[in-house]
């Protein structure tokens, strides 16, 4: 396992500036980050956004950062470290409760492949309660998510959704 190459998976359903800085954080603490989106192929729809398009998103997103790539995956996340040869799994944590899953995960994680090492990287203080969610929540109100996505992504997210409810 080479242990300088980290990966960082989550839906990314949109890529939120939380995601974006926990990236750029990763990249300068690693030689080479993959940042992997997970999709089920039996689910005909698993997002607002197919894998193809966060894909996109995510790659101009991360445009200019050094040594990152954007993959799709399917299955376990190990496994798909264990392809990449990958020695490390990112995950961002943003409040107590996002501690409590992710320790579950990192612990089955270690459990499975105990050659693979679990990194928490906190969130930046002004993402703390930022969540794709939110953003797909606001965005479907015609609300201002200039706070949470690149101008890319809510470009996106209004050719996706529309304007917002009538007298938005």
């Amino acid at each position: 396992m080479d242990y300088r190459h980290a990966v960082y998976a989550g839906s990314f359903d949109p890529v939120t500036l939380g995601h974006t800085a926990i990236i750029e954080r990763a990249a300068k603490l690693f030689d080479r980050v993959t940042v992997a989106i997970g999709y089920n192929p039996a689910k005909k729809r698993s997002g607002l956004f197919t894998v193809e398009e966060r894909v996109a998103l995510l790659k101009v997103s991360v445009d200019g950062a050094d040594h990152v790539d954007v993959q799709p995956f399917q299955g376990l996340l190990i496994d798909f470290c264990r392809q990449l040869n990958a020695g490390v799994i990112i995950r961002g944590l943003r409040v107590l409760t996002d501690f409590e899953y992710e320790l579950q995960l990192g612990m089955a994680n270690r459990d499975l492949a105990p050659e693979i090492e679990t990194v928490f990287l906190f969130t930046r203080a002004e993402h703390v309660y930022v969540s794709s969610s939110l953003v797909k929540e606001i965005a479907a109100n015609g609300g201002d998510t200039s706070l949470y996505v690149s101008s890319h992504v809510r470009d996106a997210l209004s050719d996706k959704l529309g304007p917002g409810p009538p007298g938005a």
